[in-house]
């Protein structure tokens, strides 16, 4: 970084009053993280970077090997809008480095921007815009989450007058000061479900969002006495939380997607990409569903996509194609839940898309019906796959998937794996109070 935009910073942070910076981070999780320094030791962190121990972050490094630079972005620079307006409080997103200043292979940022950089190479730019829902639950007397709904809206509902419609207003106006533009926010389907969509954008930048997001939304609730959780089935038998992810191909400026004359105005490499999440569907299930938990999710009967399949008109195919058209034209994949790692997700979303661009991987026709409503044997015939179901399952898949292995590389397929066995294990080893429920007074 020059020392021109070094002290340019430095200039607008004494401008801004801020007292403290939170320089941020992901683990493999895409838990945030950040070390928190005093603005005097913001030059040497833009030019030197600021040493963290990395034995200790989910999916880093061993203890012999800890120490790691933080460097920040500064393009993510933004103050936290809820925090004290006196000496305020700011942030940047930082990259993870190592000894000899080279970028650490397990940071989930350097993972994306390592499989940007191999469609650029192509002369792509992938654009993505997430829908994230989550749910707003009561706190109890001793500040715990629970899971008793905060209101009883339903999909697009006018305005409970509640506390979470209030609270949701609060996120809106907290991320439009952090420079997000919001594009819709309204109640989702269950009770108590609600989600915020912004303006999609650069892959980076915008997992970058997704991160920001769920961190002020999470911190807004709690300083409303009231808890949001983006997990993906909190409770059973209603709908679960998504976070579809909008996608693109641009070049040059131009969304490579549209074709005004080909069947449905999708071009050959709107096609071809679609065609290559769905060859690659099973492996992106791990990062798009990482949890134990996002398995019950998917499955039929509460609009989660359970099947490999993609239409222009059919919300119970795993890949829908929106009616916009023109340089709005994209690919919608379904499958994902907001416990994802967004950068890892794009990450694997992007290698899925360029394999299916360079090899031509032509997806089957779309299927227009709805797909729940078919008999097995018809699923079948029609050569209708399943996705995994259950993070095992997801993680073997991923293994067997050298495409989307060599975009995550080593480090993080190593550990993704660890974490996927002993998550299984401990679920496995664990009696569980339908457990108690079902057998106690039988047996």
């Amino acid at each position: 970084m020059s020392d021109a935009k070094v002290s340019e910073m430095i200039a607008r942070v004494k401008a801004d009053d801020v007292g403290f910076i939170r320089l941020q981070f992901t683990d493999i999780l895409g838990i945030p993280k950040n070390v928190a320094i005093p603005t005097f030791q913001l030059e040497k962190a833009l030019t030197e970077g600021i040493w963290i121990d990395g034995s200790s972050i989910e999916g880093f490094t061993r203890i012999n090997e800890s120490d790691m630079i933080l460097k920040p972005d500064i393009s993510t620079y933004a103050i936290l809008p809820w925090r004290p307006s006196e000496k305020k409080v700011a942030r940047f997103i930082c990259d993870v480095y190592t000894y000899g200043d080279k970028p650490f292979e397990g940071d989930p940022r350097y993972v994306l921007k390592k499989n940007l950089e191999e469609a650029k190479k192509l002369g792509y730019t992938f654009n993505t815009g997430p829908e994230l829902e989550f749910f707003v639950f009561q706190r109890d007397e001793e500040d715990n989450p629970t899971t008793k709904f905060v209101d009883h809206g339903g999909y697009f509902d006018l305005a409970p007058n509640d506390k979470a419609e209030d609270l949701r207003r609060e996120i809106v106006l907290a991320l439009t000061d952090m420079g997000f533009e919001i594009e819709a926010s309204h109640h989702e389907v269950a009770d108590s479900q609600h989600e915020i969509d912004f303006k999609y954008g650069d892959a980076l930048a915008v997992a970058d969002k997704v991160i920001t997001f769920k961190f002020a939304a999470k911190t807004l609730a709690l300083l409303n006495d009231m808890h949001i959780t983006f997990m993906p089935k909190p409770i059973a038998r209603i709908n679960g939380t998504g976070m579809h992810c909008h996608g693109s191909l641009s070049k040059d400026g131009k969304n490579t997607f549209f074709d005004a004359k080909a069947d449905k105005q999708l071009s050959e490499t709107a096609l071809y990409y679609i065609g290559g999440l769905m060859k690659h569907a099973k492996a992106i299930a791990r990062l798009g569903n990482p949890t134990i938990n996002s398995y019950k999710r998917l499955v039929p009967g509460y609009e989660a996509p359970v099947y490999i399949t993609w239409s222009a008109a059919n919300r119970s195919a795993m890949i829908r194609v929106p009616a916009a058209r023109g340089n709005s034209t994209r690919a919608e994949l379904r499958s994902p839940d907001p416990t994802c790692n967004p950068y890892l997700l794009f990450a694997a979303m992007i290698a899925a898309g360029i394999d299916g661009v360079k090899n031509k991987i032509m997806p089957p026709a779309p299927t227009d019906v709805n797909i729940y409503h078919l008999s097995e044997e018809e699923r079948v015939k029609l050569g209708i796959e399943m996705l995994p179901g259950s993070l095992k399952e997801a993680n073997d898949e991923l293994l067997k998937d050298k495409v989307i292995c060599d975009a995550l590389g080593k480090h993080v397929v190593d550990n993704l794996t660890e974490i996927a066995i002993a998550e299984t294990d401990d679920y496995r080893l664990t009696v569980h109070p339908w457990e108690i429920e079902r057998y106690i007074n039988n047996f």
